[in-house]
């Protein structure tokens, strides 16, 4: 019998402080990161192959909570630090997941499970860390979601290829193979999907990058799971809508681990067999080219096909550069 494909869910944490702020006597951040950590728990719990990554969508920049780049250790054997030295040659980056790479001992616990307690001391210090360096005059009301998920879709395609390169070396371990034998490499399977926790507003100044990742979804079949916790955003409906995935705005965001673990614990194949959440109504409208304005009556232009939000004599400023 064939084991169940490996599953990556790739989280998105909206971070923005100014968001959480305002959220914070209905739901502090304390509180949303405990019912991820049981969430992330019950994912891995399903199978033991399942993967999981954090990134933070913060204000102006967007970085990985967990796993976190490698640091540099002096006690670390030579033939690891060649291999990250030749990683660094390829443009690559190494992502740690283990204590032994990331220089952080996790204490022993005989009533948590360790990989468990591993996730959550990560995240943990990584988030304190991400405050700690958070400039005032930095804040806004805004956070980089289109950064993080571009983090996410390298990530995905990074241990995409990973999974295909060590699944064939498996599968094939006679170079000499021939292709059309029926024994010969079968392609390995990756079920990824991203989830979004938002909190923020408006994300119309993020118009173009955010409908990239979209496309970009779309082509790879990965669905965007959004749950909206607080704010409105037109675009993560529609890249929610657009990719098959699902979207719940929270009424009551006391309520988080109950949607987490009902509405998007099970991924692409579970949900063949399930109902999921759908919403009852997608907002399309676009924002404009010339003002990043979401605009319920726009104008395309002929020649590039840009929405603008008003008519204009002068030539497409898209057109003119």
């Amino acid at each position: 019998m064939n084991a169940p494909p490996p599953s990556l869910l790739t989280i998105i944490l909206d971070t923005n402080p100014h968001a959480w702020a305002l959220l914070a006597p209905t739901l502090p951040l304390s509180a949303a990161i405990a019912n991820l950590l049981v969430f992330i728990n019950a994912h891995l719990a399903f199978n033991n192959s399942n993967k999981v990554a954090i990134i933070a969508s913060h204000t102006q920049r967007a970085e990985f909570l967990y796993p976190i780049p490698s640091q540099d250790d002096s006690r670390n054997t030579n033939n690891s630090n060649h291999n990250r030295a030749q990683n660094r040659s390829n443009g690559d980056t190494d992502m740690a997941d283990s204590d032994e790479a990331t220089g952080t001992a996790t204490a022993d616990d005989a009533n948590h499970y360790r990989p468990f307690r591993h996730i959550q001391t990560t995240l943990l210090s990584a988030i304190t860390k991400l405050y700690k360096t958070t400039a005032p005059e930095s804040l806004t009301p805004t956070t980089s979601i289109a950064g993080a998920l571009t983090l996410a879709l390298t990530y995905i395609n990074k241990q995409s290829i990973t999974l295909s390169t060590t699944t064939s070396s498996k599968t094939n371990p006679d170079p000499l193979l021939a292709p059309s034998d029926p024994n010969s490499i079968q392609q390995a399977t990756l079920n990824s999907r991203i989830l979004i926790l938002s909190v923020s507003g408006d994300l119309a100044h993020q118009y173009i990058p955010i409908m990239n990742t979209i496309f970009a979804c779309q082509r790879l079949t990965i669905p965007i799971d959004i749950c909206k916790i607080a704010g409105d955003s037109v675009f993560l409906q529609q890249a929610s809508d657009a990719t098959r995935g699902i979207y719940i705005a929270l009424t009551h965001p006391r309520g988080l681990l109950q949607h987490l673990m009902l509405g998007f614990l099970p991924d692409q194949s579970s949900r063949k067999y399930l109902v999921p959440p759908t919403a009852v109504g997608v907002d399309f409208r676009a924002a404009c080219f010339c003002h990043r304005k979401v605009v319920d009556v726009g104008f395309v232009c002929s020649i590039c096909l840009s929405s603008k939000c008003g008519l204009s004599a002068d030539l497409c400023w898209n057109v003119r550069a």
